[in-house]
């Protein structure tokens, strides 16, 4: 199969119209051809007028560890064009930056999650496009996730940089069919196209989204194989967490929780007991792990490993977010007094819990505080959210 770049540089037809123009690249570490050459350096070779680059949260390079850890503009020492950050001092390409090109190629390997920041980066690009007269083009990449959909929905109000716009959590879309829905959904007049993939067969195993004949590279510092790209949509919720989510060492966001003073055992017994069906398309195995940085440093913490992986892995059965908040709730059960919920700021919201920032609204929290909620409380209003988004994003899948 072909990945969006590699049909871009191979065919000269879908280049043309670049000529003449100046172009920008949005890219991280995991935009490189099939060949391992990075999208800047292959676009260059190919003769694009290319005067500019953009690098999202974490940076072009992929070198800042957490969130709202902040990469500063500079110039490529290669090629002398600037290399803007849009997570710096600016979420969003200012007027200035939007002036050093004419089209917009964004390349970002996605993950398929509403959190993932590189979603709520191509809307504000969309955006500030439309405003500027400016076109966009995505060089598409699959979704490693798959076409699964979970997740309760982004209420009104909630919005944020890990919350772009009324979406499920796993969205079940590429970054090129999102552009769609964000161009539809909030009625922007902007120049569009998306480079298809060729051959990308979302529900093939035994990658069920991910390629066989591609190999991983981390599009962040802790994306660091298909495992956790599986999981993330559940655990990225241990971002607003007490409990680690393996920062700090070599799985993370790979694993249900991790923690001192929590018995993994007897969670898992209780998440059996309470909801067994929730468990299923995986394998947890008890680990210990001691993170050198991040929540828990230099602490032996006892955790439950997720394996979404092998065969373990059952494509339609898995539900991580399900997963993550039954975890939650076993945790609430056994001990009603655990200080479960972080409070810091998160992602640059000051004024609400990370878990509800994180969640796009309080409902899962509730559940999870509510000593009286069962399993079908929760999954009533997920599987409610899941259907209207099916249906919404039908008519907008590429593949």
């Amino acid at each position: 199969m072909k990945f969006g770049i590699d049909r871009l540089l191979a065919d000269p037809s879908l280049r043309a119209p670049l000529e003449g123009s100046r172009v920008s690249l949005v890219a991280h570490p995991a935009s490189v051809t099939e060949g391992l050459i990075h999208s800047l350096d292959a676009l260059i070779a190919a003769g694009v007028n290319v005067t500019s680059a953009f690098g999202p949260q974490h940076g072009l390079k992929g070198d800042k560890q957490d969130n709202m850890v902040e990469t500063m503009d500079e110039i490529d020492p290669a090629y002398g064009i600037p290399v803007f950050s849009l997570y710096g001092e600016v979420r969003r390409p200012t007027q200035a930056m939007m002036d050093t090109a004419d089209v917009f190629l964004f390349d970002l390997q996605d993950l398929g999650c509403r959190i993932y920041t590189f979603v709520t980066t191509l809307l504000y690009l969309l955006e500030e496009a439309a405003c500027e007269g400016k076109s966009v083009w995505v060089l598409d990449r699959p979704n490693p996730a798959g076409r699964p959909v979970e997740g309760t929905t982004l209420i009104a109000g909630q919005e944020s940089f890990v919350g772009a716009g009324p979406m499920p959590m796993r969205h079940g879309l590429t970054l090129g069919e999102m552009g769609h829905w964000f161009i539809r959904r909030f009625n922007l007049n902007v120049d569009y196209r998306v480079i298809a993939m060729e051959g990308w067969q979302p529900e093939a195993a035994p990658g069920f989204g991910w390629p066989e004949d591609r190999i991983w590279i981390n599009p962040s510092p802790n994306a660091a194989n298909l495992n956790m790209a599986r999981a993330y949509a559940g655990t990225v919720m241990l971002e607003g967490a007490t409990l680690s989510e393996g920062r700090g060492t070599t799985r993370p966001l790979e694993v249900l929780f991790g923690a001192p003073d929590i018995d993994a055992k007897a969670v898992l017994a209780e998440m059996q007991a309470f909801a067994p069906e929730w468990l299923a398309g995986c394998a947890l195995r008890e680990c210990w792990f001691e993170p050198t940085f991040h929540k828990h440093a230099k602490a032996l913490c006892n955790g439950l490993m997720i394996h979404a992986e092998g065969s373990f892995y059952d494509h339609a059965a898995f539900r991580p977010w399900r997963l993550q908040a039954l975890a939650f709730k076993a945790i609430r059960r056994l001990q009603p007094d655990y200080p479960l919920w972080r409070d810091f700021p998160y992602e640059y919201e000051f004024d609400r819990l990370a878990i509800d920032v994180i969640n796009g609204g309080p409902a899962l929290r509730e559940w999870v505080d509510n000593p009286a909620s069962l399993p079908g409380d929760l999954d009533a209003i997920a599987a409610r959210d899941e259907a209207a988004w099916r249906a919404e994003i039908a008519d907008l899948l590429l593949y």
